[in-house]
């Protein structure tokens, strides 16, 4: 299988580095001149991925809504990306979001239905968005089926009928982005190419005491999470990618790294953000089973100052010693 073949080439370069361009509104800057602007500045960094995550909404009913793309003709937010990355040697993975702000979700692995009826309804209607989705993104050189969906990810016999639908349309490899707790659990791997994981792992317990990490304490940290994914690979046979990876500028950074809230920046937070990604990006070089990662966020052009950002000049020179040197 050609998905199959690619990952495994992607697994011994152990080389994906990889950057989530973000957005402030529902996805119009992916297609504009200053998304080019970032492609240009991301591939000086040494990035070479790049993912976007195209939005659908989830209602209480299950319903996924979603506006259809026509695939002879797609729309530049997913078609300019795409074609200007090539231009550069670059690659794109398309990781598709469910909305979930306005519905009675909390976050998207909260998305869960007692009611057959509703599930049923969400299956068939996600189906229809993701396969949507798969088949207007032919151009892209990976896809991921789902999203920090662990609230309906055991619903296996589902998720074999969603990958084999996005298979019949995109012969690209296929991900899942299972969160961190969630991934383990995931019974479907074999039908996929690669293991997704939002690296969001609590770092360290207890109380966050304001102080910045010590490098010997993330490195034992993440030591016993690369125990726990070699085993995954082990079991599986299947390389691991982060789908995402980042912290944001903030002391609790290393103990709840799911949180934002850093928008004032601070000296503080500034400095655990830093030793908790350089942590994190040793991790990554050093375990063969983990092929790479994108981390968690940029914005085309900094059109928005927001949490996460790893375009402040800091972590720009984080992510220039670790990925400026790679081949």
């Amino acid at each position: 299988m050609i998905g199959a073949w690619l990952w495994i080439t992607f697994a011994l370069a152990a080389d994906v580095r990889g950057m989530t361009v973000s957005c402030p509104t529902w996805g119009w800057e992916w297609g504009s001149d200053a998304m080019v602007q970032t492609l240009s500045v991301l591939d000086e960094e040494g990035v070479n991925w790049v993912s976007i995550h195209p939005y659908a909404r989830i209602r209480a009913d299950g319903t996924v809504q979603f506006e259809p793309l026509d695939p002879r003709s797609p729309p530049d937010w997913l078609a300019r990306p795409i074609r200007e990355a090539h231009q550069r040697g670059m690659k794109v993975m398309i990781k598709p979001h469910l909305a979930y702000w306005g519905s009675p979700f909390a976050w998207r692995g909260d998305i869960a239905f007692d009611d057959s009826e509703a599930r049923e309804r969400f299956f068939r209607t996600y189906t229809a968005w993701i396969v949507d989705m798969a088949r207007a993104s032919k151009g892209a050189d990976a896809f991921a089926v789902g999203t920090e969906l662990g609230g309906v990810s055991a619903h296996e016999d589902s998720w074999r009928a969603i990958v084999a639908a996005v298979r019949a349309v995109y012969t690209g490899p296929l991900t899942y982005a299972s969160n961190w707790d969630e991934a383990g659990r995931v019974a479907f791997w074999d039908a996929l190419d690669v293991i997704g994981v939002q690296a969001y792992y609590p770092l360290l317990k207890g109380a966050p005491t304001g102080t910045v990490p010590t490098d010997s304490e993330l490195d034992e940290a993440w030591d016993r999470v690369l125990a726990d994914l070699r085993g995954l690979h082990e079991r599986t046979g299947k390389h691991i990618v982060f789908t995402e990876l980042g912290y944001d500028a903030h002391t609790t950074a290393a103990h709840e790294p799911w949180k934002g809230g850093g928008w004032s920046l601070t000296s503080a937070g500034e400095q655990v953000q830093e030793a908790c990604l350089r942590a994190s990006l040793r991790a990554v070089d050093r375990e063969p089973a983990v092929i790479g990662a994108f981390l968690w966020k940029w914005f085309p052009g900094e059109l928005q100052r927001g949490d996460f950002r790893m375009s402040s000049p800091r972590m720009r020179t984080v992510i220039r010693d670790a990925w400026s040197r790679s081949p």
